[in-house]
């Protein structure tokens, strides 16, 4: 299916952060629905995949830097953003990562760069193993991994399944109706060091809140939590082949860096970054290093054949 590539600046009750110089906003159908994602540049094809709560407007500083390089897209996946939030679709790793291969296809490539941060990881991880299994169609020619969502983070395993839970969920119903108030607080705990935050960055993570569904979105994620975990652990040795970039922020206190190494197992083809200081979006809070270390990667020729 053709994407319309025409570009707009608002969906809905709430207003899309302004676009860098080059990029564009796009829609395209899927499942039934509409997905809105972001694209620049020109070259190899680098897709983009933000974190739970997340959306494209993750990629502000990344998407300029890689333009020179590659042909970026930054989807707001289905649910997140401003991209469409129907109800019942299937949000667990598996049904995300399948519906992000449909999008692909969309798109019309075959091959291409995948990069997902936090939750984000976790269905990259979930989408080239799809690949690699041959049954989708599509080449994952390297994977990059920032501080993604991994079976080996305790902290992970223990407050997504609360969430989840009965009592968790009338929770989050309950302190979800104050998120706005609560939202600086949550944000803020993302970073290292608060003073880094960049300017509008808050302004920019609660727009898309003005849009009815992005909470039972992430309610919808977080009941499938444990089970998405175990089928991730038991997919990661299809992943071998793939020549993988692990970065995390040293202070990262929502998936922590120490899962790194047991996680890094998994990859033989493997370079690992960690960000002294840094919290759990090292794409924001030290931007030039990210954008060095992921271009050298994204530009060597370790390819296999």
């Amino acid at each position: 299916m053709a994407a319309d590539r025409e570009v707009s600046t608002a969906l809905g009750p709430g207003t899309a952060p302004a676009l860098g110089a080059g990029v564009e906003e796009c829609w395209m159908d899927v499942d039934g629905a509409r997905m809105r994602y972001l694209r620049a540049g020109s070259g190899p094809a680098l897709i983009l995949l933000h974190g739970l709560l997340g959306y494209s407007f993750s990629w502000r500083y990344t998407m300029p830097a890689l333009a020179t390089y590659a042909e970026v897209y930054a989807p707001d996946m289905m649910g997140a953003g401003f991209s469409d939030r129907p109800a019942g679709l299937d949000h667990s790793m598996r049904g995300t990562a399948q519906r992000l291969l449909r999008f692909i296809k969309n798109l019309g490539i075959s091959s291409f760069d995948l990069l997902g941060t936090s939750y984000g990881g976790a269905v990259a991880m979930m989408a080239a193993a799809e690949c690699a299994g041959g049954n989708a169609g599509l080449r994952v020619r390297r994977l990059v991994l920032v501080a993604p969502v991994n079976p080996y983070s305790a902290h992970g395993r223990r407050l997504a399944p609360f969430v989840g839970s009965k009592f968790g969920t009338a929770l989050f119903r309950l302190t979800s109706a104050h998120m706005r108030f609560s939202y600086p607080y949550w944000h803020a705990r993302m970073y290292g060091d608060r003073k880094r935050i960049p300017p509008g960055t808050l302004e920019g993570y609660m727009a898309p809140l003005a849009k009815p569904g992005l909470f039972e979105h992430a309610l919808s994620i977080v009941r499938t939590w444990t089970e998405d975990l175990r089928e991730l652990e038991a997919t990661l040795p299809k992943l071998a082949g793939i020549p993988t970039l692990l970065m995390w922020g040293g202070k990262d206190s929502a998936v922590y860096a120490s899962s790194a190494a047991p996680l890094a197992r998994y990859f033989p083809i493997c370079e690992s970054i960690v960000f002294p200081g840094i919290g759990h979006l090292p794409y924001e809070e030290c931007p030039e290093e990210f954008n060095r270390a992921l271009i050298e990667f994204l530009t060597s020729e370790k390819l296999p054949a």
